[in-house]
């Protein structure tokens, strides 16, 4: 239905910076609240940020003040700059959107919800 790839990780040492990409294509009628979540190795998925469609950003107190989210409508693109990384930060980071399909429900007509997910990106931070 809906495709969201992800680039942008790397290896970086602390106190660097690194900027992600995540580009949705698909049965895209409007996408609402886009952003990242994160797992990192041994630990549960973590909300990172997410951005809504007026561009209004959610942080994650982890990372609020070090991370910054935009988002550009036009190109479905959303991105994230990070910086002064710490090892804490190492993870996989998965792009999200929260998507109006083009599809309707036969029966009510009422366009479509879902949730996408992309693949993930490496990030991890050196010591």
């Amino acid at each position: 239905q809906v495709q969201l790839v992800e680039s942008g990780g790397g290896l970086v040492q602390a106190g660097g910076s690194l900027r992600l990409s995540c580009t949705a294509s698909g049965n895209i009628f409007r996408l609402n609240t886009m952003g990242w979540y994160r797992r990192a190795p041994g630990k549960v998925r973590e909300f990172v940020v997410g951005i809504n469609s007026g561009g209004v950003p959610n942080y994650a107190d982890s990372v609020k003040d070090r991370f910054v989210i935009s988002r550009d409508n036009a190109k479905n693109m959303v991105e994230l700059q990070m910086a002064s990384l710490v090892p804490e930060d190492t993870a996989e980071y998965y792009c999200f959107a929260e998507v109006l399909l083009t599809n309707r429900d036969p029966r009510t007509k009422e366009r479509l919800a879902y949730d996408a997910y992309g693949q993930g990106t490496l990030v991890t931070v050196s010591s």
